[in-house]
């Protein structure tokens, strides 16, 4: 693997049903009780779909199917990158292992909805998918 490949932070942009799923933070202290997309970090040697399928599967306790990205990339401290990506539920309900809770939205909800400031960059982006789906 390249070491200076950029380290990744993948977020999951979960639609079904015209709606997207949220997570609510429960950390930093100045995130907490935001809504985000929920993901994490990818490892090294892990491609992003294996990374964020794994956080997901830690996250939410669902199987899912990653997809394309979505948005544009977003600059994270310490050399970092926030991407998002499409993706579908393969299997289970998704749950709130390590966030206070999870909630479908759709458009118009998003666009009222207290969201993380690194998510907001892609709420041009998911407002168009939610409304094309």
């Amino acid at each position: 693997m390249d070491t200076n490949a950029v380290r990744e932070v993948a977020a999951a942009a979960i639609i079904a049903g015209g709606r997207l799923l949220l997570a609510q933070r429960v950390a930093p202290p100045e995130l907490a009780g935001m809504w985000e997309l929920p993901g994490g970090k990818i490892e090294p040697g892990e491609t992003p779909a294996q990374g964020l399928r794994r956080e997901l599967r830690e996250e939410l306790g669902v199987d899912t199917a990653v997809g394309g990205r979505i948005g544009a990339d977003v600059p994270l401290p310490k050399g970092m990158v926030l991407r998002a990506y499409l993706v579908s539920l393969r299997d289970g309900t998704p749950t709130a292992l390590e966030h206070s809770a999870v909630r479908w939205v759709d458009a118009a909800e998003l666009a009222a909805v207290d969201l993380v400031p690194n998510d907001r960059a892609w709420l041009a982006e998911l407002t168009a998918v939610l409304h094309a789906g």
